[in-house]
C-alpha cells in the first residue's frame, strides 16, 4: 500500500456486529486515510467488504492469508 497505511488494529476474533462499530469509530478519527485492519472472525472475508461498499469506505486489499483487509476511510462523514 506504498507507507499509506496509517495505523494498523488487530480485532482479533471480535464478531463483525462488534467490529463495524468500533471500525466506524476509527474510521471517522482518519478521514481519507488507510486503516489495516486484522479480523480473524470467520464471516469478516464477506462481510466487511460489504459493509465497505454499504458505507462508501474503500476497502483497497484483502489478505486472507493474513486475515488483513487495507480499508481507506471516506473522506466525508457528514
Amino acid at each position: 500500500m506504498n507507507g499509506e497505511s496509517e495505523e494498523r488494529w488487530d480485532a482479533g476474533e471480535l464478531g463483525c456486529g462488534e467490529l463495524v462499530v468500533l471500525l466506524r469509530m476509527r474510521l471517522r478519527r482518519m478521514p481519507g486515510r488507510i486503516l489495516h485492519l486484522i479480523a480473524r472472525d470467520t464471516g469478516a472475508a464477506e462481510d466487511l467488504p460489504a459493509w465497505c461498499r454499504m458505507t462508501a469506505n474503500t476497502l483497497e486489499r484483502h489478505d486472507p492469508a493474513t486475515a488483513s483487509f487495507w480499508i481507506r476511510s471516506k473522506s466525508d462523514w457528514n
